[in-house]
């Protein structure tokens, strides 16, 4: 039986007991304690202390995992509030008691601005016990939420009563002093970069807040922002509609018109409750309006619809942002989609020259919906491509420490690692020793050349790593080193000059681009990495920076010019369908190959270099070609073909 005193399995075990059973940190330190109070060797103290940290960091990061999982389940409830036809105070609710769930606060409340008296009152509270502090109205200016809406940022004390940054008055003191609050923060709720609204959370002993809490709970005032928003508009529509109904002949006409562009409005609204995408609105807005929609990214790319022309169109989108509405582009109309002060893209309406207000104005709220989509999308995508960011950068460190593991990570991504993908690399052309904000410029315009593929992209060492499913590449084709063969490498070297022409655009600065072959599985995978890496290196040597190619493209020049000089890797690029023939059939191709070069191509003085018959030669070659290809024996061909044979021999392989 193994002595707890010599040995560190013990306290190994328990340490992985404790991670398994979510105990708390101070428990993992009892562990060096107890097999210190044994009387345990130090080089076991030694081992079980570095045991420790590791599994206290493993720990950290779970409860990190799932506190940004509970913060990213609270934002789709929330946001699957806003989708629903709920009550306002319903959602503002739901808003407030989320806000106090995630913060893990006493209270959280939300106060918004009351136009008629002039200050600002409680909407709703959580948490609260104090019929003073639910009722308190705050003159505009005063306290901690004064601040927040002065200065639309937010703001966090760990102790308000000793706080001097705010105006104390005694009213706004005695609430906080009767609710029993201590540590508070506020952020604004902001409608078009105006403040209409602060939403709080507090608690009764002091408390620092950190900055993800912090903008956890920003996330939640924009949902709220947007609440408010939704029903100010159905109040105003509602309200226009009376109106309309008590007006003459030529106003019901006109209340016609308003009532289309509501049933526009309600159509819309269908759509997002349905968890419609952004094609479903712009097919529907086209058939309301009877014109033809296309969407369009930052860039000028359709996300739906054909892309416009790109004469003026940037002008027209200036337009559209500073007067806030729709503008005429040519026989076509153009509107801004914004959040905020952000643009997220752009919608275009073709075949309606003449736009009556009512159409417009539908057109233009398509254009609201649409950027509410946009943000959800890159709300979720954010979040997914900072978990497979950790997943690549998992892959290439150490993809032979646990692959089923890897795999499995991926499979839940919705990454199939154990499908072929293709491996590109790229980097700012000025590298090596490029900025750091060019490389952060880089990973930005992969995540939205990547966005609404299934591809991933991370940083990774000076370069940016992008994961591409081999069916998602440009298809194979005859390239300058030939057909496709059985990989697929032209695929590869297509889908990195796709990749470097359009990360340059996004980024706008030169992108070079290397791919490796098509792989599978997290070796293969981390194989394919090294390769493109090599293969962007070889580009760099070669003056073609900017570009991109495959490893398989540059053929001996990669093995050359590539830092690493894999020749294993160039002689099983090159030899390999040869090489695996020979090792199932006991053949001798390669060997056939080898000694029809050193005779000049002459197939009698091969035969009698490998004492077989002619026709034998033959049959041998002709299997070469069918493994390699029709142009095994053309001269750019042939050259690799005795470089790797000349490389295989000098090897010992």
């Amino acid at each position: 039986m193994t002595d707890p005193r010599t040995s560190s399995a013990p306290a190994l075990r328990r340490l992985l007991d404790l991670l398994a059973s979510g105990a708390a940190t101070e428990d993992f330190a009892d562990v060096l304690a107890d097999a210190r109070r044994q009387g345990a060797p130090a080089a076991v103290l030694s081992e079980i202390d570095d045991a420790t940290w590791q599994a206290l960091r493993v720990h950290r990061t779970l409860r990190q995992h799932r506190r940004r999982e509970a913060e990213l389940t609270a934002l789709f409830d929330t946001a699957g509030d806003l989708a629903a036809s709920r009550e306002l105070d319903t959602v503002l609710q739901a808003i407030v008691r989320r806000a106090r769930m995630l913060l893990g606060t006493d209270t959280a409340y939300l106060t918004l601005p009351d136009e008629a008296a002039g200050d600002t009152y409680m909407r709703v509270t959580d948490g609260s016990v104090s019929v003073l502090f639910q009722n308190l109205r705050l003159s505009l200016g005063d306290g901690l939420g004064g601040l927040v809406a002065q200065t639309a940022r937010p703001y966090a004390t760990p102790d308000y009563r000793t706080d001097e940054r705010f105006h104390h008055t005694g009213t706004i003191d005695a609430g906080v002093l009767d609710e029993g609050l201590v540590a508070i923060i506020g952020v604004p709720l902001l409608l078009g970069g105006q403040v209409i609204g602060v939403l709080f959370a507090a608690d009764r002993s002091p408390r620092a807040f950190s900055p993800d809490e912090v903008a956890l709970l920003c996330t939640l005032a924009a949902h709220a922002a947007i609440a408010l928003d939704t029903a100010k508009s159905l109040a105003d529509t509602r309200a226009a509609l009376a109106e309309l109904n008590s007006a003459n002949e030529l106003i019901r006409a006109h209340s016609a018109a308003v009532q289309r562009a509501e049933q526009g409005h309600d159509r819309l609204t269908d759509l997002v409750l349905r968890g419609a995408e952004v094609p479903d609105v712009a097919a529907a807005v086209a058939a309301l309006l009877g014109g033809e929609i296309a969407v369009l990214d930052t860039g000028g790319e359709p996300l739906a619809g054909r892309a416009a022309a790109a004469e003026g169109l940037a002008e027209a989108v200036a337009a559209s942002r500073t007067e806030g509405r729709s503008v005429r582009h040519g026989e076509a109309w153009v509107c801004a989609v914004l959040a905020g002060q952000e643009p997220l893209g752009t919608l275009v309406l073709r075949g309606r020259p003449d736009l009556g207000d009512a159409d417009r104005r539908l057109f233009e709220r398509a254009s609201v919906v649409t950027a509410l989509l946009l943000l959800l999308r890159r709300s979720v995508a954010e979040a997914e491509n900072r978990v497979r960011g950790e997943l690549l950068a998992d892959l290439l460190t150490a993809p032979d420490r646990d692959p089923a593991g890897l795999t499995a990570r991926g499979r839940r991504l919705g990454v199939d690692l154990g499908r072929p993908h293709v491996v590109l690399v790229a980097e700012p052309a000025g590298a090596p020793g490029t900025a750091a904000t060019d490389r952060c410029r880089l990973a930005g315009a992969a995540e939205r050349y990547l966005f609404g593929s299934r591809g991933i992209g991370a940083e990774h060492g000076e370069t940016v790593v992008l994961l591409v499913p081999a069916e998602d590449a440009p298809p194979g084709g005859r390239g300058p080193d030939g057909p496709d063969g059985p990989d697929g490498t032209d695929s590869a070297r297509l889908a990195a000059e796709r990749a470097a022409e359009r990360l340059a655009r996004l980024a706008g600065f030169p992108v070079t681009v290397g791919a490796g072959r098509p792989a599978a599985g997290p070796v293969a995978l981390a194989a394919a990495h090294a390769e493109g890496l090599r293969c962007v290196r070889a580009l760099r040597v070669l003056g073609r920076s900017g570009e991109g190619a495959s490893a398989r493209a540059l053929g001996f020049l990669g093995v050359l010019l590539g830092d690493g000089h894999d020749v294993d890797g160039f002689v099983g690029a090159t030899l390999g369908p040869l090489l695996d023939y020979d090792a199932r059939r006991g053949t001798e191709l390669v060997r056939t190959l080898r000694a029809y070069f050193d005779c000049g191509g002459s197939l009698t003085r091969a035969k009698d270099e490998l004492h077989v018959h002619v026709n034998t030669v033959v049959q041998r070659l002709d299997r070469v070609e069918v493994l390699l290809g029709q142009d095994w024996n053309h001269p750019e061909r042939s050259l690799e073909l005795q470089l790797a044979l000349r490389l295989q021999l000098l090897s010992g392989a």
